[in-house]
Formats: structure tokens, sequence, C-alpha cells
């Protein structure tokens, strides 16, 4: 007798009296099954079930649990940002940041992190349409994003209804972290930042009277509008003029006639740097030459690119100082720069230690449980980034002192 057996690696063999042969088989089979398969404990039999057939408590566990005992623990993270629109300059910048912290962090042996990302062009509608793809279909057990402080609007609520944590990384507008628990940010809020760089002008430059120019047309501009009109009313400062302007608007003269009307000693201005760079060029060409003070916007070395020496003069309150002496804050510039082939800047550097903190939140609670991250994210306190050291505060927002910048030749330096 002759027959040909098929292993499913196309190699065949050849099989001779095959019946004289089969005794010989059950008993090796009963052999190799007593040594591969030992007594089981009394507590019951082996395999980790009980004698009921229930599970053990590691199969109970989450998937990322369970590999998490044998090697990392891979959570998946969900990023929304502008990639596309008119804010693509910030959502790249920020993606980037993003990108770079996740791949060094896989390159680790803790937690592994599987991203996913989305483009909300700086739409609501699309921003919402992505949030809720990455709860519901890709089942995400973090977030990270909006971009804009507009999105977060309608981000926010949905991720705070559906208990997923959401680190904003971007948005400085008021009242972010109120949509609810469940709602984070590492981004310093504009009621930080515009006092400080207020302050430290008045200070310096014996300030008295300002002009105020923002975006009546987005939440972060008006939100910086009021911070800016609050902080110069406190501040006793007489406020000779306010004017508005809206998104993607090229003319600014205006306005700016206007404004250099009134004299005044200072130009307050919230914006986005799209148009912040372009108005700041173009006071210059009229010759209104007082101090500008810009508000988050304007932290970016695109600015400088885009108004060139007119950006001379321009000061800023920022988390994120480039030329602090720090290895951490070199060797990310560095590696930034190789990865990307530009500078990278405020939106990048909070995006970096934001995806860090969350790694760190993850490893700490062991789990991808949502509530668990949440709840470890919210605890942590003197994180040291690349932006410095970090806490959030009670209300899940940012407690750390801003630096004060100015432009001067070309570069933000410290604002002394």
């Amino acid at each position: 007798m002759e027959v040909d057996l098929n292993v499913n690696t196309g190699v065949y063999f050849k099989a001779y009296r095959f019946g004289a042969l089969l005794p010989v088989l059950i008993i090796l089979f009963i052999l190799s099954a007593s040594c591969s398969n030992p007594k089981a404990p009394s507590g019951g039999p082996a395999g980790g079930q009980s004698a009921g057939g229930s599970q053990s408590a590691a199969d109970r566990q989450p998937a990322a649990d369970r590999q998490s005992a044998g090697g990392p623990l891979t959570v998946k993270v969900g990023i929304i940002a502008a990639l596309s629109g008119p804010a693509a300059s910030y959502g790249i910048s920020i993606n980037n940041g993003f990108k770079l912290a996740a791949e060094e962090i896989n390159f680790g042996a803790d937690v592994k992190l599987t991203v996913l990302v989305e483009d909300s062009a700086g739409s609501q509608e699309q921003a919402l349409s992505a949030v809720k793809k990455l709860i519901n279909s890709d089942s995400v057990s973090a977030l990270l994003g909006p971009t804009l402080s507009t999105e977060m609007r309608v981000v926010g609520p949905e991720a705070n209804s559906n208990g997923v944590p959401i680190l904003a990384t971007s948005n400085t507008a008021e009242g972010i972290t109120g949509i609810g628990k469940y709602v984070l940010r590492d981004s310093m809020p504009e009621t930080i930042a515009i006092p400080a760089a207020i302050g430290q002008a008045v200070k310096r430059y014996g300030i008295k009277s300002v002009a105020i120019l923002y975006g009546d047309d987005d939440v972060f501009t008006k939100s910086g509008f009021d911070t800016m009109k609050r902080t110069a009313e406190s501040t006793g400062l007489k406020i000779t003029d306010v004017e508005k302007f809206q998104k993607g608007q090229a003319d600014y003269n205006a306005q700016l006639t206007k404004i250099k009307s009134t004299n005044p000693d200072c130009v307050l201005c919230s914006a986005l740097y799209n148009e912040g760079a372009v108005i700041i060029g173009q006071a210059r060409k009229m010759g209104l030459t007082v101090p500008f003070i810009g508000g988050n916007g304007f932290n970016s070395p695109r600015v400088v690119e885009i108004a060139g020496g007119a950006a001379n003069g321009l000061i800023v309150a920022t988390p994120w100082f480039p030329l602090r002496q720090d290895r951490k804050v070199k060797d990310f510039i560095t590696n930034y720069e190789k990865r990307f082939g530009q500078k990278p800047d405020q939106f990048s550097a909070q995006a970096y230690d934001g995806m860090y903190m969350l790694a760190e939140a993850i490893k700490k609670a062991g789990s991808a449980d949502r509530d668990k991250i949440r709840d470890s994210l919210a605890g942590i306190k003197n994180f040291d980034g690349v932006l410095g050291t970090f806490s959030f505060d009670e209300n899940r927002d940012v407690s750390m002192a801003p630096y004060v910048l100015i432009v001067e030749n070309g570069q933000f330096r410290l604002f002394q």
C-alpha cells in the first residue's frame, strides 16, 4: 500500500505499509500526550480554567493588559489635527511634535502607542466627525488635540460624554477644561500668557495707553481680546481704540490707520500668525512703530519669516523658550530639525510634551482603561519636559510660569 500525505509545506512524503505501522503510531501519540500535559494542580485543571470552565483573572483582563504581562502595554491613541485648511501650518507642526514623541516612546520597552490621526481641516464639523470615528469605530483609549479652540468647543463635549480623556496641546481660549472632567490641557492659556507679557512691557516701557486689534470670528482670538481688554483695564491702561478683522483678511490699513490716529503707547493684537505677521508688517510700513504685544498665535518662527524685520519688537509670553540651556531642549530641537527639516515652535513643543505625559499616564495606569488613564494624567505633577517643569492644577489646567520674549534681530529672546 502506498499513500501520499500533504503537510501544507509543498513537500510530499511517501508512507509504505501504513496498516502495519498504525499500532506503533498510536502508542507514540499516547506517550507524547502524557508528557506534554502533566497532572493539573489540585486547584483546577491545567490550562487556566476552573473545573466549571470559568476564565482565569488573566483571561478577564483587557487585551492590552494581558499583553503587558509579557511585553509592553499597547494602547490606541487618537489625534485630531488640522493638517489641511487655513490652520494647517499649526496642525502640521503639532502633529510633527506628536509623531516625534511617539516614535521615541515606541522605541522604549514600557509602552507601545498605536497612533491614529484624523485631519479636521480646522473645521468644527470635520473635527466632530473625526472624534466620533476615533471613539466609536477605532475605540481609542485617549485623544490628543484638536488644533483650534473653536474645534474643541464641539470635540471636548463629545469626548467628555463618552468618558474618553482628551489632552489639548494648542487650545488657549478660556474655559477649555471647564467643558468636563475628561478634558485637560498642557497649552498655556491666554489668561496666563497675556497678563505676563503686558505686565513686563508696562514695567519696561512705562506704557500708559494701548489700542487693541483682534479677530472677531474665532473663539481663540476673541478669547485673547477678552483677556487683553480685562488686563488693560485692571492695569489702569487707557484703551484708545478697538478694531476688528476677519480670518483670511489681507488688507489691514483701515484698522491700523485708525489705531495710529489715537497715538497709543502700544498695540495689543490677538491673531493667528498668518494674519498677525501681515498686520505687524503693514503697521511698520505706515510708521506705526510702537511695541506690539501678541497672543499665543504669534509664538512661531513663521512670524519672523513672514514679517521679516518688521517683527522686531514683538512681545509674547510663552511656555517654550528654544534658547533655554537644557539638554532635553537641545536634543528635541536637534532631533526635530533632523526629522522634519525645520525648527520646532511652541506648538510642536507642547505636542511633544503632551504625548510624553500621556505615555507616562498610561504606564502609571498600567491599563488601556480610559478612566484609569484620565485619573493618572490629571495627577501629573512636576513633569520635566522640553517646556520646563509642568503640573496640572485642580482644574486639569496649566500650572507653570511663562517666559516673556521679544523679537530682536529676527530671534525670540528673553524680554527683561
